[in-house]
């Protein structure tokens, strides 16, 4: 081979290797294709779960905490005994009640010596009126004996009224020391998990006082969504529902009410949410974001959302970055509508949107659209 042609060669392969250091050096960027498809309109808003309800449960009675299977954490559920209190002393009044009732039933069925008085007083007044009809006994008379037998009638009357009241004092008290004694045991008055304690085996409460702290299993996904965004809401809506502890991974989710007040400090309003997502995710104080859709259509174009600021994209041709200015439309959680300025198939950068500026050299990378969830 001659001087020159081996010389032609090496400045070919030289020339080869400059090109593709030359791109290989150049900062890459990431970017996605512009499509065409289904855009959505989707309205944002901030979420949070929250318990649909805590509790304080209380005693409503004083006493001393004897036993407690109250534990922070604990899984609770209706009707289950989580607290006694001593009953002794109360248990000891019943029975003296319960004494002193059965004996005064007893002496009332013994009978009444004003009822044997009643008795006796009826048949002289009998006897009376014989003599009177007889003409051996003064009318006078007879009108005394008369007003005496009324006398010991109405005190009769008032012996059975007061003996009734007495009977039914002591059934009303033990009526009261049987409802005191069944406030004695506390008990889980709903499904739910114990969230703080207060007050364990040894303690003396007073009434009313604060035991533990329930919070109910089942939760609410509240979702906040600005004034301006709120007419277009409806009540089974579908919506996508992001929460900040799990990623970027999107759940599926349905609007399934609508409170008819703004909160006074924010004015956004709340929506409830039913989210396709194991209960056990559902941590009551988490928080992330939601779209709910409320309009869909075919767009001639749509870019991943990250890829816009502003009004404005990254365009990459023929290995160079350029500014592109563009009109919206639809936006949700992930995707973004183009009206004008984008046609399907041009190339968007989507990552590290800071690192390019007008005219800049790129190595494109072309990433899937992650439209999907």
């Amino acid at each position: 081979m001659s001087f020159g042609k081996k010389l032609l060669s090496f400045v070919i392969v030289v020339t080869v290797l400059v090109v593709a250091y030359i791109y290989i050096s150049r900062p890459t960027a990431l970017v996605a294709e512009v499509t065409s498809g289904r855009a959505i309109k989707a309205v944002p808003g901030s979420v949070v779960v929250q318990a649909e309800f805590e509790m304080e449960l209380k005693s409503e009675v004083a006493g001393r905490v004897v036993k407690s299977d109250l534990d922070p954490g604990k899984t609770v559920h209706a009707g289950d005994v989580l607290c006694q209190l001593d009953t002794g002393d109360l248990e000891l009044d019943i029975e003296r009640i319960t004494n002193e009732y059965e004996t005064a039933k007893k002496r009332i069925a013994v009978g009444s010596s004003i009822a044997l008085e009643l008795a006796n007083a009826q048949d002289d007044l009998k006897n009376y009126e014989q003599l009177f009809r007889s003409g051996n006994f003064p009318e006078s008379e007879l009108v005394k004996k008369r007003r005496g037998v009324q006398q010991i009638e109405q005190k009769y009357a008032l012996e059975k009224v007061n003996n009734a009241q007495l009977l039914e004092g002591f059934e009303n008290d033990l009526r009261v020391k049987r409802r005191q004694l069944e406030k004695m045991t506390i008990t889980a008055p709903f499904d739910g998990k114990v969230s703080m304690v207060y007050a364990r085996p040894g303690d003396l409460i007073g009434g009313n006082a604060p035991i533990a702290i329930l919070i109910s299993t089942s939760r609410t996904v509240e979702a906040k969504i600005s004034e301006e965004n709120f007419a277009d809401l409806k009540v089974g809506q579908a919506a996508s529902v992001r929460f900040l502890p799990y990623g970027a991974w999107l759940y599926d989710a349905t609007l399934v009410k609508i409170l008819p007040t703004a909160d006074p400090v924010t004015q956004r309003y709340i929506v409830h949410l039913e989210v396709k997502i194991d209960h056990e995710k559902l941590v009551p104080g988490i928080t992330g974001e939601v779209t709910i859709v409320v309009g869909e259509r075919d767009a001639k174009a749509k870019i991943p959302r990250r890829a816009l600021f502003g009004n404005y994209v990254y365009v990459v041709e023929d290995g160079r970055v350029h500014l592109r200015n563009v009109e919206t439309g639809y936006v949700d959680m992930i995707s973004v509508e183009i009206l004008k300025g984008l046609s399907p198939g041009q190339q968007v950068v989507i990552d590290q949107l800071d690192r390019f500026r007008e005219g800049d050299r790129v190595r494109p990378v072309l990433v899937e659209r992650g439209d999907k969830k």
